[in-house]
């Protein structure tokens, strides 16, 4: 058996929880899902996501959707794609 190291992170109790949820939705276990991000990592030789700081658009747009400001609510798909134009 190959030596293991141990990772130790404090983490909000609610952000444990609901990552937790989605691992054993995916059938991981914390240590797999671990394992996998740190494998992302080595192969990407970076963070196998991309991390930005959103701009003044952005930013807008996600408080005025926070707010329910300035949504278009569809019914379907095709509503959807009606209302686009598509």
């Amino acid at each position: 058996m190959s030596r293991t190291a141990t990772i130790r992170a404090r983490v909000q109790p609610d952000l444990k929880d609901k990552a937790e949820d989605v691992f054993r939705k995916l059938g991981l276990t914390t240590t797999q899902a671990i394992t996998l991000f740190y494998k992302q990592v080595e192969l990407r030789n970076g963070l196998p996501f991309d991390v930005a700081i959103p701009n003044e658009t952005t930013r807008r747009t996600f408080a005025d959707t926070d707010a329910g400001r300035n949504l278009v609510v569809c019914e379907n798909a095709e509503d959807m794609f009606r209302k686009l134009g598509i």
